[in-house]
C-alpha cells in the first residue's frame, strides 16, 4: 500500500467509500462487514461513512454503526484507521436527499455520529454539502465550536466552490484539513477545487471517482474489458481493469488526492487497493488527462 496524508495523519492513499453498503440495494451486515475487514486487510486505512448513509426512514447513521461494527470485530489492531463521517444531509426514507446545516443540527448531529462511532472524538468530521438556506459561515463557524469543544480532530468540507473552501480555510486555518468533491473520468468540474486544495496543502477526497467507467467486474473471469476509451485500452495493455486504471490515474492528478471508491463486496475493494501498485507512463497519464469526460 502506498501513503499519503490528511492534515497531520498518514493514510492510505486508497481509502473505502462504505455508502454502498447502508443505501439501496445493500448487502446483508455479514457481506458488508466481510468487505470492510477485506479493506483493512488490503490495507486501506481510510473509512469514509456518513450519518444520512441509510436506506429508510429511521435509521439514520447505520452506515456509521456498521464501520464501529466492522472495526470492533476485526481482531486487530485499528487504531491507525482514520474513519472520515459527514453532516449536513438526511434522507426522509423516499429516496430524496436533504440539506440542513445550520450550526445546531450540526453539532448535535456531530455528537451523534461520536456516540455511534464509539469514539472520544471524531478523526475526521466533514460538513456534507453546503445549505443554501444557512451563511456559510455560520456552518463553518460550527465545525470550529466542534474543534474547540473537542469533539472533532479534524475538518473537512464538501461539494464546495472555491470561494467556499477560501473562507472555510480563513475561519478554520490548519484545523481544515480535506475537501471532498465528486471527481471522476465523468465528472472534472472540480478541477480548480483540486489545484486550490493542492496550493493549501488539504487533502482532496473525490468522491464516485469510477463515475463512467463501464460496470465491467473489476475481477471478472473474462478479464479486463476491452472498450473504445482511454481508460479501457491502457487497462487491456496493462492487463489490469478500467476500474484500477481510473484509480491510478486521479492518484496522478494531484499528491492531495486520495480516492474513496464504494464497494459492497470484498473482490471490489481488494481490487481498488491494488490499484496503488499501478505506475502510469507519461503517455498513459497524457493520453487519460487528454480523454474527453466518459458519459456517466
Amino acid at each position: 500500500m502506498q501513503y499519503r496524508t490528511i492534515g497531520h495523519t498518514t493514510v492510505s492513499a486508497v481509502g473505502l467509500g462504505a455508502m454502498p453498503l447502508s443505501i439501496e440495494h445493500r448487502p446483508d451486515a455479514s457481506q458488508a462487514i466481510a468487505t470492510i475487514h477485506a479493506a483493512l486487510d488490503a490495507g486501506v486505512t481510510l473509512l469514509d461513512t456518513a450519518d444520512s448513509y441509510h436506506w429508510h426512514a429511521g435509521e439514520a447513521g447505520h452506515n456509521e454503526l456498521l464501520v464501529a461494527r466492522a472495526l470492533a470485530r476485526y481482531g486487530r489492531d485499528t487504531s491507525h484507521v482514520l474513519v472520515a463521517t459527514k453532516g449536513g444531509r438526511g434522507r426522509p426514507g423516499d429516496g430524496s436527499w436533504t440539506v440542513t446545516a445550520t450550526p445546531a443540527h450540526l453539532k448535535n448531529a456531530a455528537e451523534a455520529s461520536r456516540k455511534r462511532l464509539g469514539v472520544e472524538a471524531i478523526g475526521l468530521y466533514q460538513l456534507h454539502k453546503p445549505d443554501p438556506a444557512v451563511p456559510w459561515a455560520e456552518s463553518v463557524g460550527a465545525l470550529r465550536e466542534l474543534l474547540d469543544a473537542g469533539t472533532i480532530r479534524a475538518a473537512g468540507i464538501s461539494n464546495v466552490t472555491t470561494g467556499q473552501i477560501r473562507q472555510a480555510h480563513a475561519i478554520l486555518g490548519n484545523d481544515l484539513v480535506s475537501v471532498q468533491n465528486q471527481y471522476s473520468p465523468a465528472v472534472r468540474d472540480s478541477e480548480p477545487e483540486l489545484r486550490l486544495s493542492t496550493q493549501l496543502g488539504l487533502a482532496f477526497l473525490p468522491w464516485s471517482p469510477l463515475g463512467g467507467i463501464s460496470r465491467s467486474s473489476l475481477d471478472g473471469p473474462s478479464g479486463p474489458t476491452s472498450a473504445s476509451t482511454a481508460f479501457h485500452r491502457i487497462a487491456a495493455e496493462r492487463g489490469a481493469s478500467p476500474q484500477q486504471i481510473a484509480l491510478a490515474w486521479l492518484l496522478t492528478r494531484s499528491p492531495a488526492v486520495i480516492p474513496v471508491p464504494g464497494a459492497s463486496r470484498p473482490a471490489s475493494i481488494r481490487s481498488s487497493a491494488r490499484a496503488v501498485e499501478l505506475e502510469l507512463s507519461e503517455e498513459e497519464q497524457a493520453q487519460l488527462d487528454d480523454a474527453p469526460p466518459l458519459s456517466g
